[in-house]
């Protein structure tokens, strides 16, 4: 594996609730952990979380870690799944805003994809980032003062974003290369 063990020794939480893309977190956690990475599934309940799969509910997926005991300071990244529902709930969870926005104010690397990008509006962290999304929240990423670009993946000083599924082998290599550099001083609340 050209990844292999690249971030060994990273910790990278992964923030979600009920009706998160399967696809986006399944792809994106395996080639985390093909690379070394230690990975969290952090979700604001315990027990299970259930996946929506393109077209209908998918899986459910064990929580690590219940968003009440997440300790953001304990993870060098974030990955943020899509799914219309997941990012809608999520942002209704103080909490969650929060640990989001720990990781922009610590300057660690953020991915992104589909429609996740909602998460980073509610945060308040998009003023000034080049990024993209899914094109249904294009206007509001533009609204909250984001640089909307229509491209598979957008890396903009350790925060990185895909618009689809089809994107993800793209957007993979781009989180592991961010994950692996680090702190990024650009990368601000």
């Amino acid at each position: 594996m050209e990844n292999q063990q690249k971030l060994k020794g990273k910790k990278v939480a992964i923030l979600l609730t009920d009706g998160f893309e399967q696809v986006e977190m399944t792809e994106p956690r395996k080639a985390l952990q093909e690379a070394g990475a230690e990975t969290h599934v952090i979700a604001p309940k315990e027990g299970t979380v259930r996946a929506w799969d393109m077209t209908d509910w998918g899986q459910s997926f064990p929580v690590d870690v219940i968003l009440d005991d997440a300790d953001a300071y304990s993870y060098d990244a974030l990955l943020l799944p899509g799914g219309v529902l997941n990012p809608d709930k999520l942002r209704m969870e103080k909490k969650a805003v929060e640990f989001v926005r720990h990781f922009f104010e610590e300057h660690k690397p953020v991915a992104a994809i589909c429609h996740a990008p909602i998460m980073l509006i509610e945060a308040g962290v998009v003023q000034g980032r080049t990024l993209t999304s899914y094109p249904s929240i294009q206007t509001d990423l533009r609204n909250a003062g984001a640089n909307w670009v229509d491209q598979e993946v957008v890396t903009d000083q350790g925060l990185v974003t895909s618009r689809k599924p089809d994107d993800i082998p793209a957007f993979n290599r781009k989180m592991i290369e961010e994950i692996r550099e680090g702190v990024h001083q650009g990368q601000h609340a």
